[in-house]
């Protein structure tokens, strides 16, 4: 139940707004002035309603005071001038008093959603190591995925979750299965892609002695393996047709049959998939059945790519580059100022994955105790292939669809002589703003005219961590 502080001078408009938020099950507290909010402590409640007018000092002083609680503007001074001064005061939104009921409760619960979005905690998880750990990042994106998966766990649906290699689908299913129902029950989990063609159907669905060349025994499939529990099948794209239409049997029936079987055994089984391909697109292709697509997305989880996560880079390097050190015995290495700019412009096309592994490289080839860009060697050594070109006056738009061949050749010289000349002094973040680029288009660039980045020359004295 949500907890809302009302901060009203006026006893009657205190009183009807607390029954109507009470008959729509919010608990409520009251108060008269901005001192007997304080008082209350707002920062413990969910949201505080406050009028803009009352005595002593003005509502908009607790937006400060009650952070991060949002707080809900009223005035019956229903100008865009106020309503606006609130909002650049930082309040969530405002409503004009009298205000209708109906657009009051709207409000009320679009905040309370909003902030709940913004304020969902990273699940813990227990890695296939046994480990108990945490998922890192507080980004936007990442507060959508911890939002779902929370409302998602409980639901016992199927879920598809899609993102590039490397962003940790894995991790993702296992939260779900630990915050649902059936987390007492195993966790089956499947690499499709790791299994041969012609074994996917016998390791999923299992078979009878007998039924193949080489089946010397019965065999339990995963897919009755899970059964109670959950079943994770990653790379789902790259399950055959074949395996599609048993599969897409225990999602409608919920029962299986072995290979070379006349029994069907029932199952009951939750299914959690992953990809990184379109299966849409797979579907009208004919590699991927559009039947099966519509039974496994009931719910669809989108993990972001680390290149779109520039708040976290950082955050989830400090954390790999510690558990680095512990493996390898290498306990206080630092990242050097350089190589903390090198990571944080990269852009990761391999994701956690690559990030894990460039630590891994810095851990084991950094010398003292500072990791430099050298050591986590990111870029390629290539050699630029030497081309004069004046610069225009200025920076055209790279990627515009409308220049020829000839002007495309023209843009490239354009592109290799900015960036040359000022890589020194900008960042990859600030060449690619100024070249009217993302990141990743920046390196994509860099890679096909074979222009490397400039490496930071290494100082004699140790770098301080900013």
């Amino acid at each position: 139940m949500n907890r809302i502080l009302i901060v009203e001078d006026e006893a009657i408009i205190r009183t009807a707004l607390r029954k109507l938020l009470e008959r729509h099950d919010y608990q409520i507290s009251e108060a008269g002035s901005v001192a007997e909010a304080l008082a209350l402590e707002p920062q413990n409640f969910d949201l505080v309603i406050s009028d803009l007018r009352l005595p002593g000092e003005p509502g908009t002083e607790l937006i400060g005071q009650a952070a991060p609680t949002p707080v809900l503007i009223m005035t019956s001074y229903a100008s865009m001038r106020s309503a606006v001064e609130a909002l650049k005061l930082g309040a969530v939104d405002y409503v004009a008093k009298p205000f209708d009921h109906d657009e009051l409760l709207e409000t009320v619960a679009r905040v309370l959603h909003l902030q709940a979005s913004r304020s969902a905690p990273p699940p813990d998880i227990t890695a296939s190591s046994g480990m108990r750990q945490q998922m890192i990042g507080d980004c936007p994106a990442m507060q959508v995925v911890y939002t779902r998966i929370r409302k998602t766990a409980p639901a016992d649906v199927t879920v598809l979750i899609q993102g590039e290699s490397g962003t940790g689908k894995e991790l993702v299913a296992r939260a779900i299965h630990e915050q649902s129902l059936r987390s007492q029950a195993p966790l089956i989990c499947v690499n499709c892609a790791a299994i041969p063609e012609t074994l996917i159907e016998s390791e999923l669905f299992g078979h009878e002695k007998g039924a193949f060349t080489g089946a010397s025994a019965a065999r339990t499939g995963l897919v009755e393996a899970a059964d109670g529990g959950t079943l994770f099948l990653d790379e789902i794209g790259e399950l055959p047709l074949d395996a599609q239409a048993r599969l897409l049997r225990v999602l409608q029936e919920g029962e299986i049959r072995r290979i070379g079987s006349v029994e069907t055994r029932h199952v009951d089984v939750r299914l959690i998939t992953a990809t990184h391909r379109d299966l849409r697109a797979l579907s009208r292709t004919g590699e991927f059945r559009l039947d099966l697509y519509y039974r496994l997305n009931v719910m669809q989880i989108d993990l972001p790519p680390l290149r779109e996560r520039e708040d976290d880079v950082l955050l989830i390097a400090d954390v790999l580059l510690q558990k680095a050190c512990e493996r390898h015995r290498r306990e206080g290495l630092r990242l050097s100022r350089a190589a903390r700019r090198e990571i944080r412009d990269f852009p990761w096309p391999g994701n956690v994955r690559e990030l894990e592994n460039a630590l891994e490289r810095g851990v084991i080839l950094a010398e003292g105790h500072l990791i430099h860009p050298d050591d986590l060697g990111l870029w390629p050594n290539l050699t630029p292939q030497p081309r004069s070109a004046p610069p225009p006056a200025s920076a055209p738009a790279l990627d515009d669809p409308v220049h020829n061949a000839n002007e495309d050749l023209s843009l490239e010289d354009y592109f290799q002589h900015f960036v040359l000349e000022h890589q020194d002094h900008m960042s990859e973040t600030e060449l690619a703003q100024k070249l009217g680029i993302s990141r990743k288009s920046l390196w994509e660039r860099r890679q096909r005219l074979g222009i490397p980045r400039k490496k930071q020359a290494r100082r004699s004295s140790p770098d301080k961590i900013p």
